[in-house]
């Protein structure tokens, strides 16, 4: 007899996780994997970050912080919204959390009940549909292609929306696809939210600053959508603060109390030494983000162009975070050096198998065709990994 919750049993392993313990294992068994499964940047935090976090420790915040976070940061917090994103928030409506994964967490806790519908763009982040389904949510998926850019048009999620739904959830910059909603599409979607105003809208922005468009727009900023937007972000990706553990929405008042309620039963406030470091990074100019932004789009144009030289393989040129998301369906029902190849996963295995390349089936990310590779290495590997990639389908 099991006695595991059926909650627990119910709940799917995070693929992206499970995919780098599988490289992190057979490279401890000596073998030569070159891991793009991750989506964590190859750079170090930012030295002024640290230096904030190393006067935070000599000033002593030892002690528990606030629930939702230093009065200090959500003020900073505020500004970076106002100055980054045209959005308007009062600190009482900016809750701090261990991590974007947490507030994502929070959001569906406070907001879900049973049978609610909640709206994903597919491909979605792996995790999003996890954390509706364990919050009593239904997640619905709607399908985009690599010939649509992975977007959603304002007709799709139209006939999406039936009584039953309460939310929808996408991010922009996207992971996996990297794609990056522009105001004109945002407006067309709202749109359609316009009829349907009881609909909340959760805009994971975590990505906004590794961006190649030149432009960014948070949905929160179309008139009529703040009051029903929550906008998740936090400092992870854009100032490679993965360890950290920073996240931080900006929501309605009530929304913004009741994640505090919440967060209080669970793990009270983040982690006082990042939150003093997280200060600085959102009171700094973007502009000290240039040289990694840089990085990645030059990687950006490596990958995809190499990635194009091999036969089978189609992509879109993402404009945004550090990932590509190739559809590889032309391989489906071929057999490779004795292995039958029926889906993304079975390709995504057979390239760790053949090629000692980890990646990511689509198949976690709602999109069964595709599979992502992340390009936050180094050049030198991804020309390696690619190379072996190409051998490995010839």
């Amino acid at each position: 007899m099991n006695p595991l919750s059926d909650r627990i049993n119910n709940l799917s392993t995070s693929q992206t996780l499970a995919m780098a313990a599988l490289a992190r294992e057979l490279k401890a068994q000596g073998k030569d994997i070159i891991s793009l499964s991750l989506g964590e940047p190859d750079f170090n935090t930012p030295d002024f970050i640290k230096e904030a976090a190393k006067k935070a420790i000599d000033e002593n915040y030892s002690t528990y912080s606030p629930v939702d976070g230093y009065v200090e940061l959500k003020e900073a917090i505020c500004k970076k919204f106002k100055r980054d994103n045209d959005l308007e928030y009062k600190s009482s409506q900016i809750v701090v959390s261990t991590g974007a994964k947490q507030s994502l967490y929070n959001i569906a806790q406070v907001m879900l009940n049973e049978g609610d519908e909640v709206i994903l763009p597919a491909p979605y982040w792996v995790s999003y549909y996890e954390i509706i389904k364990l919050s009593g949510g239904t997640p619905i998926e709607v399908p985009t292609s690599v010939d649509s850019d992975f977007k959603i048009t304002p007709e799709q999620l139209e006939k999406a929306i039936t009584p039953k739904t309460k939310m929808m959830w996408f991010s922009s910059p996207c992971n996996p696809s990297g794609s990056v909603y522009n105001r004109e599409e945002l407006t067309a979607l709202c749109k359609v939210l316009e009829k349907h105003p009881n609909i909340y809208v959760v805009s994971d922005e975590i990505y906004e600053h590794i961006n190649f468009s030149g432009t960014f727009c948070s949905i929160g900023s179309i008139p009529g959508m703040l009051d029903r937007t929550i906008t998740v972000n936090g400092v992870a990706k854009a100032f490679a603060m993965t360890g950290w553990r920073i996240g931080y929405i900006g929501a309605p008042e009530f929304i913004a109390k009741a994640c505090t309620k919440i967060q209080g039963q669970v793990t009270s406030g983040a982690n006082s030494i990042a939150q003093r470091a997280t200060i600085a990074a959102v009171e700094a100019d973007p502009k000290v983000l240039n040289h990694m932004v840089e990085a990645f789009h030059k990687r950006r144009d490596l990958v995809v162009g190499l990635i194009q030289e091999i036969p089978g393989l189609k992509i879109n040129v993402p404009e945004g975070a550090f990932y590509v998301f190739p559809d590889v369906s032309d391989y489906f029902g071929k057999t490779l050096k004795g292995t039958k190849i029926e889906n993304a996963t079975d390709f995504s295995m057979y390239l760790l198998a053949e090629a000692n390349v980890a990646t990511v089936t689509g198949e976690a990310f709602g999109n069964p065709n595709c599979i992502r590779f992340s390009y936050a290495t180094s050049e030198e590997l991804l020309k390696e990994a690619l190379k072996r990639i190409k051998e490995a389908l010839a």
